[in-house]
């Protein structure tokens, strides 16, 4: 099951069922926080009824807006390597603006200071329900659904100021496409999630969740230790391999590029790339 949420013919927010055929049916308005996957929520998008709309005639928002965008550094083994740094003995947590989502189809626009903009596919994983101090079991339980983000990251700002400013780097406007819907994690192995990466037609990054160094489960024992994950919030897992600045020459993100970043069992999120006017 997957849900959406979507700006419909008259103006309005609201969320729908995503069909595999890609008809969106209507489910009712969208609350401030967009979809947050809770088992009721679920339940309820089980029995939308609403007007259909074909998700091509609709522009997609971000499905969920967060109350906490979390990030994780360097957790895939194939981006440690290429970035020739250690592989971490507990996970790098670091925090992203909320004001940085956006939609499928909408712009990435690559702030005037930044010249390193950097692409970062990844698989974001969506609390459904509060857990604090999870063990094994009740951080599985805690996933509400999946989804695809682009951690755009501007390199400039992540590394070449005083003491690595990671939250200013991955928080400009527009740096976190997040979407196309929400995907149901019942039933889902999410330690073998395909995913990959493409920049104007070019395979970027091309990996799978195997090779997570955490997992999403430990991913959220982890946060969960001193911090109550909350419905609606988000974790993006880390990327793998393949990002523009580890790359030789090294290629960064341009006017006129188109990003997509596909998760199985998700689809396609497609953003294109301009510069800040």
């Amino acid at each position: 099951m997957k849900a959406v949420r979507f700006v419909n013919p008259a103006g309005e927010a609201r969320i729908g069922a995503l069909d595999e055929d890609g008809t969106i049916t209507d489910a009712g308005a969208a609350g401030p926080q967009g979809f947050v996957p809770t088992t009721l929520a679920w339940d309820a998008l089980q029995q939308a009824d609403g007007p259909t709309h074909n998700v091509g005639d609709v522009k997609l928002l971000h499905p969920v807006v967060p109350n906490k965008l979390i990030g994780i550094g360097l957790n895939y083994r194939s981006h440690a390597e290429e970035s020739q740094l250690d592989i971490p003995s507990v996970p790098v947590i670091f925090a992203k603006f909320s004001s940085s989502l956006i939609g499928n189809g909408d712009h990435i626009v690559i702030p005037r200071e930044e010249t390193r903009p950097d692409y970062e596919g990844e698989v974001a994983i969506v609390i459904g329900q509060p857990v604090y101090r999870a063990d094994e079991a009740e951080a599985r339980a805690a996933v509400g659904g999946i989804a695809a983000i682009n951690d755009v990251s501007g390199r400039r700002a992540q590394l070449e100021t005083p003491l690595r400013q990671f939250t200013l780097g991955k928080s400009f406007d527009t740096f976190s496409p997040l979407g196309p819907c929400i995907a149901s994690a019942d039933g889902v192995d999410l330690a073998d999630i395909d995913l990959r990466t493409t920049v104007s037609g070019e395979v970027m990054q091309d990996a799978n969740t195997r090779d997570l160094i955490f997992s999403v489960v430990e991913l959220i024992e982890y946060i969960s230790r001193g911090v109550t994950l909350e419905p609606g919030d988000v974790i993006a897992t880390g990327t793998p391999s393949g990002v523009g600045d580890s790359r030789s020459p090294k290629r960064y993100l341009r006017e006129g590029d188109t990003v997509e970043i596909y998760v199985e069992g998700i689809g396609t999120l497609s953003n294109p790339v301009r510069n800040e006017l």
